[in-house]
């Protein structure tokens, strides 16, 4: 008999063409799907939480499936690590209300960006940070973020890609920090469009950059043209970092991670 699954799992999206399988790239879900049918022996089709883009990671992702397996779910995310690249683990693995859908049921998200705001880049910080030599101005910043805070019509931080039945999205926080020469911003919505935070991020460095005002980003959301926001910052430095679910699930994304040994 098959169950509703749900694995907690993190990446590197560096080597993949984003997470949704694709007919000729690479992707996440393919090659996480290559693992669990040889693990539990049968065909495993997955839902993700989202699709991130290609050279997005994710600290966090929550994934879907069914499965007649009986291993043991507090052994399954060693099994399948066992055959897992470097780059994708699998945190934890649950059963899920058979109605449970990880990109339906999820109630929010968080993406983290990371600009390296420095002279001199660092080979070690590159496959996670975008770096931007020339000086930006943090504070300017964050006041351009707080105006894209609260429900809004997103089309103009969208490129064109995925079909949606609205462009409507909620957001609830957008903050900027920064700690010596790492800028980090932290977005949480309801949903987000196809390149929707990092066209946001774009245009907050043209908000640093004075191209745009702070103040002019609300109207700038109600003319819906994207030609007149900032553009779409590298993949490298964004990371899906916070998801909320509603009972057993979202207790297993907010769990503290397994210890070392």
């Amino acid at each position: 008999m098959k169950r509703r699954l749900a694995l907690r799992i993190k990446y590197c999206g560096t080597a993949y063409h984003g997470w949704q399988r694709q007919e000729k790239d690479i992707t996440v879900q393919e090659v996480l799907e290559r693992a669990l049918e040889t693990t539990c022996e049968e065909p495993i089709r997955t839902v993700g939480c989202g699709r991130t883009d290609a050279g997005v990671h994710a600290r966090v992702y929550c994934v879907s499936f069914d499965s007649s397996t009986k291993i043991p779910l507090d052994r399954l995310p060693l099994a399948l690590n066992a055959r897992l690249p470097d780059d994708i683990a699998v945190e934890a693995a649950i059963e899920a209300e058979p109605d449970f859908n990880a990109i339906l049921s999820c109630v929010k998200k968080e993406y983290t960006y990371q600009i390296l705001n420095a002279r001199i880049r660092d080979p070690f910080l590159a496959p996670y940070a975008y770096f931007h030599p020339k000086p930006l101005d943090h504070e300017r910043m964050a006041e351009g973020a707080a105006a894209f805070v609260g429900t809004h019509d997103f089309a103009a931080v969208r490129s064109v890609g995925t079909q949606t039945k609205t462009t409507v999205r909620t957001v609830h926080y957008f903050d900027v920090e920064r700690q010596g020469d790492m800028i980090t911003l932290r977005v949480c919505a309801n949903g987000f469009l196809y390149n929707m935070a990092r066209a946001m991020i774009g245009t907050l460095l043209y908000v640093s950059q004075g191209k745009i005002a702070s103040e002019e980003i609300p109207a700038l959301l109600a003319k819906g043209d994207r030609r007149l926001t900032g553009p779409t910052v590298p993949a490298e430095g964004l990371a899906l970092s916070r998801l909320w679910y509603e009972g057993a699930v979202g207790e297993m994304m907010d769990a503290e991670k397994p210890s070392k040994f």
